[in-house]
């Protein structure tokens, strides 16, 4: 981040301030996760000259922007009870995501503030360029609960996620109130972004579990190379483009005609965290590794194909192979924008990777796309042989910041209720 960060803007607040008494990220730098704004439409940027992703827009970055290389996803349980507050936070986090975004420090940066009190920016980012930092912000379904006064504003697609069979849930690695979705092609500007935001929000939100992701696993760039998973495999070759208008609004924004006016313009997130048998699978011959994804390992075209991007045959494929289910074809068109990334977490004790995919899913409603998708692979896909699913949330993401004036969620907590 350039010198400008320490600029005085906005002004100093309190003593205390954003910087409150520090909030120690254990937990986020165990595996965390962040949000992205910025408007969607924009083609995408060189990775190498670090460029910024503009953070106002109809709406959030970090849905249909192209996706960076790193990612620091995060869940928070909301701590206070009082909506002010909660109100208040919001627009702080605004705030400091449109400088971070910027490449620009929190508050009044690192240094030269008051010796007295905690720096504004925990300087960790300083002299980084912005990376293509996007921040997206969500609501869980416990967010209105009737703590805030919320509970007839819940929109009727933020359903509570079914358990599908198979499923391992891990209520540690589950749910949250909130969930902030940090990608970057710089990992440091990643964590960063949400170390600060957590900072910020000391007293009245909590990290509730986070996990950190590299190595992209698909891409709304879907003219480039799609990029391969941990088993090796190109998956989402026909994920939905971020150039895609008509798509998008078919597929993943929320309109008013939904029902709920507060989210039109946004969209809605469901984040699996995916466990992959990664000794079991390299045990595996390539002629079953090829069956049960339905692709060749090589090139990553369809069963039939000779390229990754020609259409699948699906009749050709096994019934049981991935591809063949998860096909919109096979889901009356259904279709999702995914955005995932792989992890490693070090091992489990037993001398196996702790590794996997972390899903993310941007869609109009689960109850359309997710939910009955998942519910066929659960019963049939031969990957849930090599896989788990052992950490699940689903967030409502607003429409994006549209000025200075605006902040996260502003529609959710100032529009007039629905009759």
């Amino acid at each position: 981040m350039s010198d400008e960060v320490n600029s005085p803007s906005p002004s100093r607040r309190s003593v205390l301030g954003w910087g409150g008494a520090g909030l120690a990220l254990g937990a986020a730098a165990a595996g965390g996760a962040a949000v992205v704004l910025g408007r969607d439409e924009d083609p995408e940027p060189a990775a190498s000259g670090g460029a910024a992703v503009p953070f106002h827009g109809p709406h959030q970055a970090g849905i249909a922007t192209a996706v960076p290389d790193r990612l620091h996803f995060a869940a928070f349980d909301v701590t206070t009870g009082d909506r002010a507050e909660l109100v208040q936070l919001l627009k702080d986090w605004t705030a400091a995501a449109a400088r971070l975004t910027a490449g620009r420090a929190v508050g009044e940066g690192a240094y030269g503030g008051l010796p007295e009190a905690p720096p504004d920016d925990t300087g960790e980012a300083l002299g980084l360029k912005p990376s293509r930092l996007t921040l997206t912000v969500g609501f869980g379904p416990s967010l209105f609960d009737g703590r805030f006064g919320l509970k007839d504003r819940r929109p009727a697609a933020l359903v509570d996620l079914p358990t599908f069979p198979g499923d391992n849930l891990d209520p540690a690695r589950s749910g949250g109130d909130l969930c902030v979705q940090a990608c970057s092609d710089d990992p440091q500007v990643a964590v960063h972004a949400i170390r600060n935001l957590a900072r910020i929000g000391f007293g009245k939100v909590a990290v509730r579990w986070s996990q950190l992701g590299f190595g992209k696993t698909s891409s709304t760039t879907p003219d480039t190379q799609t990029p391969r998973n941990l088993f090796g495999f190109k998956d989402g070759t026909r994920n939905i483009a971020g150039t895609d208008a008509a798509s998008l609004d078919q597929h993943v924004w929320a309109s008013a005609k939904d029902g709920c006016t507060w989210m039109a313009g946004g969209s809605y997130l469901v984040a699996r965290r995916i466990r992959m048998n990664i000794e079991t699978w390299d045990r595996t011959s390539l002629q079953e590794q090829e069956d049960v994804f339905g692709r060749d390992k090589g090139e990553g075209a369809a069963v039939g194909r000779s390229t990754e991007h020609e259409e699948p045959l699906l009749k050709a494929m096994l019934p049981t192979s991935h591809v063949r289910l998860a096909h919109p074809d096979s889901h009356s068109g259904a279709r999702m924008l995914r955005r995932g990334y792989s992890f490693t977490d070090g091992t489990d004790g037993l001398g196996r990777l702790d590794a996997g995919l972390f899903f993310l899913a941007y869609q109009r409603d689960a109850r359309d796309a997710f939910i009955p998708v998942q519910r066929t692979l659960a019963r049939s896909d031969a990957l849930n042989e090599y896989i788990q699913h052992v950490g699940s949330a689903h967030f409502a993401v607003p429409p994006g910041v549209r000025d200075a004036d605006d902040w996260w969620g502003r529609a959710l907590f100032t529009q007039p209720r629905e009759s």
